[in-house]
């Protein structure tokens, strides 16, 4: 006998042994309970969650010869037949490879005719929206007045292909991703039932792996069956998905944790002889973070099984929150940005040595020979800078003197109006925790502008920060008003100098030349 395929060999044959989806499955049963069966439903989702499985059991209970009923017998001819796929009254149809408006019309061509055997004759259309614009038009009609004795069950990936004239006539269903921990639970009474032993850590991974589908996730468990030659371990589900082990995840947040940048890259070229895929390495490296702000935030966390409680613990007690903040985003925006990288590991190498090169001040200092001191006012550039934090003043440096507030306007986390507002603004007075401003009277400030101003501040000192605004024109210049005064006196200079320029007069004299003064532009120092 040959052999068959999990994900073939436990495919539900009821809405009892579905897994997920039960938003589907109770709307479906009352529908049948009560009678009251729409005549065209539609299945939207990813791969794998279930589609064509749930339109097969609804044509089960459709023609059941118990009658129609939301809990089907599965022992009568119809049930027995629709199961092995030779059911004569249900019509299967694989839109991608029937797009044609003749292959519609020629399936459309017995709608009007009774069901040979069954109660009603239904048509299940897969990948639905592969079908022609002409195809859609020729389904339209029957779609929309169908014979009482037909069912169209419609089964896509991509919804927003459908025409809306269609869309309009079905019952639409959203089937979910499937959460990992179902994924899991389900692989796991498979594999007791098929009597394979395998690592709860290594069914975690695969059903990681799955990305919110079933069938994948036992089509992967079959690949590391054939992979492993039984053992259903950790490492062979590392080794067959291309993922590396967790020591070393675990060893580069170690090194993150002490500052330690020699390791963090000893440890990181260390992974090079494994060849592995870097995307996944950072995934990975923000899974672990991920478990290890969730522990700092729960005392009672336990994880799960792919981490030690024990590691999780320690490291969570190591990290402050907003490292484990930074280093989680770092992560995933270096993931993002790793095809731009010249090659992936430099890449990967460069968002390691990111996440200590900013680090928020106050974290511990990095070792000897590591990366670039913190609070030195460098700031991260190209396509992940806007993800650093925003620089944090020493609160050892004192109150803000009012000379220095444009460089800390420059300095603060914040755009768009209230950046506008910070430099229409003049420092009258830092005190305490009171921040004393005075606004260009021609500027109109917000409320909203004023409460972002007033984090940005907060953020930047370390403390809270409350804002006061004095009456009255600032005393000086604001930066606003020097940088307007400054552009203006630059304009100018420019256009003296091209009216004195020699080369310009002699145009004038002999040519009749004119100089248009909006035209000029200084140049760049």
């Amino acid at each position: 006998m040959s052999y068959l395929a999990l994900a073939r060999k436990w495919r539900p044959r009821s809405f009892a042994e579905l897994v997920g989806q039960e938003h589907v499955r109770v709307a479906l049963g009352n529908a049948l309970t009560q009678n009251r069966v729409h005549h065209a439903f539609l299945f939207t989702g990813t791969r794998g969650v279930g589609k064509t499985t749930i339109a097969r059991i609804l044509a089960k209970c459709l023609n059941c010869e118990t009658g129609v009923t939301a809990t089907p017998c599965g022992k009568c001819a119809a049930c027995r037949e629709i199961d092995e796929g030779r059911f004569v009254d249900l019509l299967e149809v694989d839109a991608a490879s029937r797009t044609k408006v003749d292959d519609t019309r020629e399936l459309l061509e017995n709608v009007q005719y009774a069901p040979t055997r069954g109660r009603y004759k239904v048509y299940l259309v897969d990948e639905v929206h592969m079908l022609s614009t002409h195809s859609f038009n020729a389904l339209l009609k029957t779609l929309e007045e169908p014979p009482p004795h037909v069912k169209f069950l419609l089964a896509t990936t991509d919804p927003q292909k459908l025409p809306v004239t269609v869309l309009s006539r079905c019952l639409q269903f959203n089937l979910k991703r499937l959460p990992i921990s179902l994924i899991g639970e389900h692989l796991g009474k498979v594999l007791a039932a098929e009597k394979i032993a395998a690592d709860p850590a290594a069914i975690r991974l695969v059903a990681q792996a799955a990305d919110g589908s079933m069938r994948d996730a036992l089509s992967l468990t079959d690949q590391l069956i054939a992979f492993s030659g039984g053992k259903l371990d950790e490492a062979s589900a590392r080794g067959m998905l291309g993922t590396i082990d967790r020591a070393h995840v675990v060893r580069l947040v170690r090194a993150l944790a002490s500052g330690d940048a020699q390791q963090l890259l000893t440890t990181a070229r260390e992974l090079e002889e494994f060849s592995p895929d870097y995307q996944q390495v950072l995934e990975d490296l923000a899974t672990f973070l991920t478990r290890v702000a969730l522990r700092q935030l729960v005392a009672g966390y336990e994880g799960d099984e792919l981490f030690d409680p024990a590691i999780v613990a320690e490291l969570a007690g190591a990290l402050s929150a907003e490292d484990v903040q930074l280093y989680y985003q770092t992560a995933i925006l270096g993931r993002r940005d790793l095809d731009l990288m010249p090659d992936k590991r430099t890449g990967f190498e460069m968002t390691l040595v990111r996440m200590l090169a900013f680090r928020p001040a106050g974290g511990v200092a990095a070792s000897a020979g590591s990366a670039a001191p913190r609070g030195s006012g460098a700031a991260p550039s190209g396509p992940s800078a806007g993800s650093a934090p925003a620089i944090v003043r020493p609160a050892s440096a004192g109150p803000i003197d009012p000379v220095q507030w444009p460089r800390v306007i420059g300095d603060l986390d914040i755009t768009g109006a209230a950046r506008e507002l910070a430099a229409n603004c003049v420092l009258l007075e830092h005190r305490g925790n009171a921040v004393r401003l005075a606004v260009d009277p021609k500027f109109a400030r917000t409320p909203q502008n004023v409460e972002r101003l007033q984090q940005a501040l907060s953020k930047y000192l370390g403390t809270h920060v409350k804002l006061e605004f004095s009456e009255g024109a600032p005393p000086v210049e604001t930066p606003s008003q020097n940088g307007q005064r400054r552009s203006a006196e630059a304009q100018e200079a420019a256009r003296r100098s091209l009216e004195d320029d020699p080369a310009v007069r002699e145009m004038k004299s002999r040519f009749g030349a004119t100089l248009h003064p909006e035209s000029v532009r200084p140049t760049e120092p």
